[in-house]
């Protein structure tokens, strides 16, 4: 049985669904991760073979056992199938939250014809933004660089690599077009826990017809000169040619966070949210131009509590201003459960207001004891 994200529509976003496949029963920083043992980076794009040549190495396969409760109050066991792509050598691995969640064990197996099997933790990572750092145990490595997703230029070649449907004989490598940038979608993901009513929000996503399908959740989407740009994350079922991958900008501190402090505690609002630019504002009629808009809110979480409402606009917290909604994730980083700090809103009629809010911790997926 495959376990699903459905996507629900967002304005006039398509429903999808996510791309990972399940079956039951029977010592640098993210932002410098692979220039420790890769050759000079081409300075022109390289035909697709070199790039894969390049990058599968560095692909592994990460298989989780699960356990899922039934409306029996009995439980299934199985097994998950995802992708990662290893980000520094001595075995820091960027995937989904969504590949590893709920699992009581995990397992990475590289991409080699005969590939090396090891069991992974994880140290870090945002479910709710849909990452998760692990860890593995070996040296020496092959690595990927990460890119830069804000370079990206509409109709710009890019390949994606991973476990399609875990078809035997390891990695599928699809390649596209970039169709379009700064997409927003919702997916429904009953196994999320942090998500506001099991609907998971992707911002700012890069839309691709390379095809993602079940199984390449987590894998790499990378340029022509073979650097990760975004993280494949959601495929559609009911259309051709559209998929769908997490920019790799909004990711690096959250990964290099990971790095530095494994399984460290970082402040948390519980909130999903969209970049404002001036033109979404005319789109939508807010009343500020620039800032983070407020998709929705987790029930019970800080942001909630505090009083931040579903269209309210973030445009402070603790007295750094916020334009986009990126800016949000390394002020957080850098603030520990239990702060209280002042959150400036605009309110959808136009007032501000300053609010109060007292952060949780960040939630990461963690294996069951």
């Amino acid at each position: 049985m495959r376990r699903r994200l459905f996507l629900v529509p967002l304005l006039l976003v398509t429903i999808v669904a996510s791309a990972c496949t399940f079956t039951f029963g029977d010592s640098s920083v993210a932002s410098n991760a692979g220039i420790d043992n890769l050759p000079p980076l081409p300075t022109s794009p390289q035909p697709v073979e070199a790039v894969v040549r390049r990058v599968l190495p560095s692909v592994v396969s990460v298989t989780t056992d699960l356990y899922q409760p039934t409306q029996t109050n009995s439980a299934q066991t199985g097994q998950g199938v995802g992708t990662g792509f290893i980000v520094r050598s001595d075995g820091i691995i960027v995937t989904n939250c969504h590949v590893v969640e709920g699992a009581t064990g995990i397992t990475v197996a590289t991409s080699a014809d005969n590939p090396q099997k090891y069991a992974a933790r994880v140290i870090g990572g945002d479910c709710q933004h849909d990452v998760a750092v692990l860890q593995i145990k070996a040296t020496g490595l092959p690595t990927v660089q990460l890119g830069k997703s804000s370079s990206l230029q509409l109709g710009e070649s890019v390949v994606t690599l991973g476990y399609a449907l875990a078809l035997d004989g390891g990695p599928t490598v699809t390649t596209g077009i970039v169709s379009s940038l700064h997409r927003t979608i919702k997916a429904r993901d009953p196994g999320c826990t942090t998500c506001s009513n099991f609907i998971r929000t992707y911002s700012d996503t890069i839309q691709t017809d390379a095809a993602i399908n079940h199984g390449n959740s987590g894998g790499p989407l990378v340029d022509m000169s073979g650097r990760v740009v975004g993280i494949n994350s959601a495929g559609v079922d009911s259309a051709q040619n559209i998929g769908f991958a997490i920019a790799i900008d909004s990711l690096k501190s959250t990964v290099a966070h990971a790095e530095a402090n494994p399984l460290a505690p970082t402040g948390y609002l519980g909130i999903d949210t969209r970049s404002v630019t001036p033109a979404i504002a005319l789109q939508l009629g807010l009343p500020a131009k620039s800032g983070a808009y407020i998709l929705a809110t987790t029930a019970g979480g800080p942001a909630e509590k505090a009083g931040i409402k579903q269209g309210d606009i973030i445009v402070s917290v603790n007295g750094h201003p916020i334009t986009v909604a990126d800016d949000l994730t390394p002020i957080l980083l850098s603030l520990k459960p239990g702060t209280t700090v002042p959150v400036v809103v605009v309110h959808k009629d136009g007032s501000r207001a300053t609010l109060n809010v007292t952060l949780g911790e960040r939630p990461i997926p963690t294996q069951l004891p």
